[in-house]
């Protein structure tokens, strides 16, 4: 059980989170961030298991269209070689009909090499709109914090007209990023359920993207917090 990611178990661990975010800024945009990682959480673990089952509508038709094009290669190839046997081809004529046959070779190999890879390309095509889904939330994440400045709490000054409010105490402030922090590493274990159901290059490329990108936006927020772990007195949970 402890060697691959269970889709409930990720779907219940962003559901507390969404509901202790909930529950800490009732509300507040980051709360309604929370509901919507939730809602995509669920969707993802539905696409990621469509995408390990086979589509056997699908290999059947592309199976049916597979055979009626060898089977009219085959008819092609008949019809030619009696209407060779009938008549004397010279020697330009025979490498000119060899080299059409060696084009119409290659083309029906194409031609059924795409029909042979349709599945995986649609499973691809949609694994990659969930993963730039997922980017897109973590982008949106990283914005709900930008203006959480624990510098604030330590540097006292004059705010302008256009300054972002700050009404949160250092303990607030604390579990905002925390909260942000979390959201980002559910979204990369979101990403591993892509990753664990295909074995598409491409695909798995883009997980490691998503990964890298939500690491990359979890190390500026424990800087913050770093910084805010500075604040005298601040409150334990």
């Amino acid at each position: 059980m402890y060697r691959s990611i269970d889709p409930p178990n990720v779907i219940e661990t962003v559901r507390r989170l969404r509901d202790r975010v909930a529950e800490r800024f009732p509300d507040s945009g980051l709360a309604r961030v929370a509901s919507e990682l939730h809602d995509v959480t669920c969707a993802a673990a539905a696409r990621a298991l469509w995408s390990a089952q086979p589509q056997i509508l699908l290999r059947a038709v592309i199976g049916a269209l597979t055979l009626l094009i060898i089977a009219g290669v085959g008819a092609m190839v008949d019809a030619l070689s009696a209407s060779a046997e009938l008549q004397e081809l010279s020697v330009l004529e025979l490498v000119q009909g060899v080299e059409s046959g060696v084009n119409e070779v290659v083309f029906v190999a194409l031609a059924i090499y795409f029909l042979v890879s349709l599945e995986n390309r649609i499973k691809r095509s949609r694994v990659l709109a969930a993963i730039h889904e997922l980017r897109s939330l973590a982008h949106i994440i990283d914005m709900h914090q930008l203006t959480k400045d624990p510098d604030r709490m330590l540097l006292v000054g004059p705010d302008t007209d256009s300054s972002p409010e700050r009404d949160l105490t250092p303990f607030e402030l604390s579990r905002y990023l925390d909260y942000c922090s979390e959201m980002l590493s559910m979204l990369g274990k979101i990403a591993a359920l892509y990753a664990q159901y295909t074995t598409d290059a491409v695909a798995l490329s883009a997980v490691d993207q998503i990964e890298d990108l939500t690491s990359g936006l979890s190390r500026k927020i424990w800087q913050k917090l770093m910084i805010l772990h500075q604040v005298p007195n601040l409150p334990e949970e």
